[in-house]
């Protein structure tokens, strides 16, 4: 680094100049931004509204976060819906209102970018008998105000990128709880199915072993439905299990403790809608409205900028101007002179060259990210929408064809029994299987809510989880 300061002075400085460096300095002051209390956020919330029928509320302190808790209790009161789980998240969740403070962090950095760097001072007296002289200095970070309005463009990049990224944890968020929401439905409708199976078996086994006591069932027999009991029993155990789990991750989601914990879910999950979306502009819409890729695309402006900054900069880092006024005393007289100083590094030994590669690098960077985003989402549409079908058309098909068939059945053996045509075993089997696509069907309905909130997901915010793929996968090969 190398620095050359050269400072010129006369006796006194022109006073049209000195007026006009004045006005200069007084309209940047007037043209600083400030901090205001929204943050943006009003911004975010708009966009979130695009997409979502919800109002994200941003709790800037305690007494806001007190202010919604009768309308909490009021939502709880009534049986709870997946629409009013979300709702009581985005205005409870702690974790959420935490990361809406990126906001206020983007905003701070916009208003400091367009904000002038503090002036430098400094003060020298040296004196020698009856002799003194004493320097004043003021110097301006001039490069900083010439390269202001890019620094204020790339925060102003920025600070979009923050509201989006904000929009995006929202929207993030409640599609998380509403798959929460569903999870813990299903879950608990299945622990309600397998403690009938566990009745069943439970009847059966007693019936069994009575039969078995009396010498009219062999002992292995007997032992076969004691055994499907245990086994129903330990099924049963792990679903409470499970719908307890579940329950209490929504119960986290939503911010909620002590007696609110207490809300009563559906006993049933929504059922499938009567008509099944078509999408046939599913890849224009996803690059259209994913908010990943404005993201991107706001990432890449910023770029931009900040390598224009970079390629302004390259050979001046630093450039001050100022005013310097010496005063000196000498044997025979008093000696005021007044003047300006340049301070200016002189790139003798850094031409800039790595710091405009770097920066150039880092803008390809981002192009292929953004290309390799685009390429992705397109995929990832088309596989949440071929998911959001195959599990629509599943759970039509065990709800249309097989759970009918299975109480036909059952029906058809209940008549038999009681013609006495058939034991009591084969009934009671019967029933069984009855219940167990009943389950089966809650479960494929449970995929479908979960992949219609992935599509969702996929096509206006971020990349999704491929759960539900993976479920319908599992399913399939368990089958």
């Amino acid at each position: 680094m190398h620095i050359i300061s050269s400072t010129v002075m006369k006796n006194g400085l022109n006073k049209r100049s000195r007026r006009i460096i004045n006005i200069a300095f007084l309209l940047l002051l007037s043209g600083c931004a400030t901090v205001s209390q929204d943050a943006g956020f009003s911004d975010t919330v708009s966009i979130v509204h695009k997409r979502i029928e919800q109002q994200p509320i941003w709790h800037r302190s305690k007494l806001d976060l007190a202010k919604n808790q009768s309308l909490i209790q009021s939502l709880l009161s009534q049986s709870l819906s997946a629409d009013n789980a979300v709702r009581i998240a985005l205005m409870n969740n702690a974790g959420l209102q935490l990361s809406l403070n990126e906001l206020g962090i983007a905003q701070a950095d916009l208003v400091q970018a367009g904000r002038i760097h503090n002036p430098s001072l400094s003060y020298l007296r040296v004196s020698q008998d009856e002799q003194y002289e004493i320097e004043r200095r003021i110097l301006f970070d001039v490069m900083g105000v010439l390269t202001m309005p890019l620094r204020v463009a790339i925060e102003k990049r920025r600070f979009e990128q923050a509201k989006i990224h904000a929009a995006i944890e929202i929207l993030q968020f409640a599609a998380e709880t509403k798959k929460a929401f569903y999870r813990a439905v299903a879950a608990q409708q299945i622990a309600d199915y397998r403690e009938q199976i566990k009745d069943a078996a439970e009847a059966s086994a007693l019936l069994a072993l009575r039969m078995a006591q009396v010498g009219n069932l062999n002992k292995q027999e007997q032992a076969r439905e004691q055994a499907f009991y245990a086994e129903a029993m330990g099924r049963f155990a792990q679903a409470n299990l499970l719908a307890m789990s579940e329950r209490e991750h929504l119960i986290q989601l939503m911010g909620l403790w002590g007696e609110q914990t207490q809300f009563q879910l559906p006993k049933r999950l929504p059922e499938l809608p009567l008509v099944v979306q078509d999408i046939p502009e599913i890849e224009q819409q996803t690059l259209l409205n994913r908010l990943d890729i404005q993201v991107l695309k706001y990432k890449i402006e910023g770029t931009a900028k900040a390598l224009g900054l970079t390629k302004a900069t390259r050979f001046i880092d630093v450039l001050e101007l100022g005013y310097a006024r010496d005063s000196s005393k000498s044997e025979d007289e008093r000696l005021h002179l007044d003047g300006y100083e340049i301070s200016l590094q002189v790139p003798l030994f850094d031409w800039g060259g790595a710091k405009v590669a770097r920066a150039e690098a880092i803008y390809m960077q981002s192009v292929w990210q953004l290309h390799e985003l685009a390429v992705n989402a397109r995929s990832e549409a088309r596989q949440a929408y071929y998911a959001y079908r195959a599990t629509y058309d599943l759970s039509k098909h065990y709800r249309d064809e097989v759970v009918p068939l299975r109480k036909n059945i059952f029906d058809e053996s209940l008549l038999r029994y009681n013609g006495m045509l058939i034991g009591t075993f084969e009934l009671l089997a019967d029933a069984r299987e009855q219940i167990t696509s009943v389950n089966n069907y809650i479960e494929f309905l449970l995929n479908f809510w979960l992949a219609d909130t992935e599509l969702q997901t996929a096509i206006m915010v971020r990349s999704p989880n491929n759960n539900t793929l993976a479920a319908i996968t599992d399913n399939a090969s368990n089958e």
